[in-house]
């Protein structure tokens, strides 16, 4: 029960939460279909670290990666069913960033919604930059920046455009990577249980051969974890599509459901292929096209231009994790706008229904990756990659966290439930926050992620002090309004 005399930040909430139950989309267009959302979803989700990134996490704990893979495929359940719980409540422009402004207050609003456009803005840089190596395979004297430059405008365009075009051109972006997958898994198992004129059947032999399922012990198998986990991030895509999604009671659960189930198919089935076909310890680091797990496959089973082949697949995917991200930054900056934590003219739409300011200023990370092309061709990638993991694991734990204040607070005000429900939450959340908690911790300690907190600490810094910043000048610029309307009421 209510206390008679409420507070002026519960009113504050009270009013925010029944402005979002009314489906506030920030003005932003409801032309997306429920299997565009869910192409989108994999657009985020599958990016080139299937088909290039899993060498590394491999090493660390040989054939028993399916297991690391299976297991974040339960966090990654975890994370997306509960957004689908609080978004179908709320399909807001923000998503989970405004509804976190909600349930745990305007500074982790802000924190939230900030890092989530800062580590995709990277991410975005850094797959175009892959994408433009891709491009390099077949013409070798390109200069880096040329592909890098031309792609970037491609997705710039598609972006500009209005959001069911978006969403069309992102379903067959993530259609072919999907069809790639379908058909490299199908291939697979005949090469493991039936064989080709070429190459007989492999057995399961590579399994347990070259010191066992797992070579490395329980060590070697979290590490692989920590590598793992990060294939996963754009579980969260979903949900901030539901500000354009027709019918997003309908449509979120159903395409967080169909998300979440093909990418536990296509990454565990797809990795188990992998670790049966090709002995682990033959499996490359490199990450580069002619090492990929893909190729081995593909080159075992005969077929001519294996290479040829999966560099077109790897090159559909950077695109389509790039477009889809690019996306995502552009709504997120939307949102801030619309709550007063970044300039008003970004939360803009034109015509087609599109923040075409925050699409400009998202494309930063467009404009950094074509820098680094020319300055650091050779290191660029690895420049931006590894910044953004410390804030994709607090991006994930916030969104837990506002789930356990989202469930508890309507408890509370004897709300209804939400028809889409996390199973055994009291259980399954908690110990998916230990998790990603755990990750967090490690980082400093595993070769390649301990930049994570290095950068990580300061930024957050950063952005606290920023939100104060912000905030001061919010609270000057209403207090004379709010001034002249008590006067208006005592006259």
């Amino acid at each position: 029960m209510l206390p008679k005399h409420r507070s002026t930040q519960s009113r504050q909430t009270e009013e925010r939460v029944s402005t979002m139950e009314e489906h506030d989309s920030g003005g932003l267009r409801r032309a997306l279909t429920g299997r565009q959302m869910s192409m989108i979803g994999l657009g985020g989700a599958i990016g080139t670290g299937l088909f290039l990134g899993s060498g590394l996490a491999i090493s660390q704990a040989g054939p028993g990666t399916i297991i690391a893979y299976a297991v974040c495929a339960l966090v990654a359940l975890v994370i997306g069913w509960a957004l689908a719980e609080m978004v179908v409540v709320h399909p807001m422009a923000g998503a989970f960033g405004a509804i976190a402004h909600t349930y745990l207050g305007p500074w982790v609003g802000f924190v939230q919604r900030w890092t989530y456009w800062t580590i995709q803005v990277i991410a975005i840089g850094g797959e175009v930059i892959a994408a433009g190596i891709y491009v390099q395979y077949w013409w070798p004297s390109l200069p880096l920046w040329l592909p890098v430059v031309v792609l970037s405008v491609v997705m710039l365009a598609a972006n500009a455009a209005a959001v069911s075009f978006f969403g069309t051109a992102e379903y067959w972006l993530s259609a072919i990577k999907v069809a790639a997958i379908i058909v490299f898994i199908l291939l697979g198992l005949v090469l493991v249980f039936v064989g080709l004129p070429k190459a007989p059947p492999t057995g399961l032999a590579n399994l347990t051969a070259h010191g066992g399922f797992l070579p490395h012990g329980i060590s070697g198998l979290f590490l692989a974890m920590v590598f793992v986990l990060f294939s996963y991030i754009g579980t969260e895509v979903v949900s901030i599509t539901a500000a354009e999604s027709a019918d997003p009671v309908r449509d979120v659960p159903r395409a967080v459901r169909r998300m979440v189930l093909r990418l536990v198919m296509f990454y565990v089935l797809a990795i188990a292929i992998v670790l049966t076909v090709v002995p682990w310890t033959a499996i490359s680091q490199e990450g580069t096209v002619t090492e990929s797990p893909f190729v081995r496959v593909f080159a075992g089973a005969g077929i001519p231009a294996a290479a040829t082949i999966t560099n077109f697949v790897v090159l559909t995917a950077a695109l389509s994790s790039a477009n889809t991200n690019l996306y995502l930054t552009t709504r997120m900056l939307h949102s801030l706008a619309r709550d007063g934590y970044a300039p008003a003219r970004v939360g803009r739409l034109n015509r087609s229904g599109v923040p075409r300011d925050a699409l400009v200023l998202s494309a930063l990370g467009l404009a950094l990756a074509a820098i680094l092309s020319v300055a650091a061709a050779d290191s660029a990638y690895v420049a931006l990659f590894g910044v953004s993991i410390f804030g994709a694991l607090v991006v994930w734990i916030l969104i837990l966290l506002t789930h356990w204040k989202f469930r508890r607070t309507r408890r509370a005000k004897g709300l209804p439930d939400s028809p889409v429900r996390l199973w055994a939450a009291r259980v399954t959340v908690p110990l998916a926050i230990l998790f990603l908690t755990a990750v967090m911790l490690s980082t400093p300690f595993i070769d390649g992620l301990q930049s994570a907190w290095k950068a990580g600490v300061p930024f957050f810094v950063l952005l606290s002090v920023a939100y104060l910043i912000v905030r001061r000048r919010r609270i000057t610029a209403t207090a004379p309004e709010t001034a002249s309307q008590d006067s208006a009421d005592r006259e």
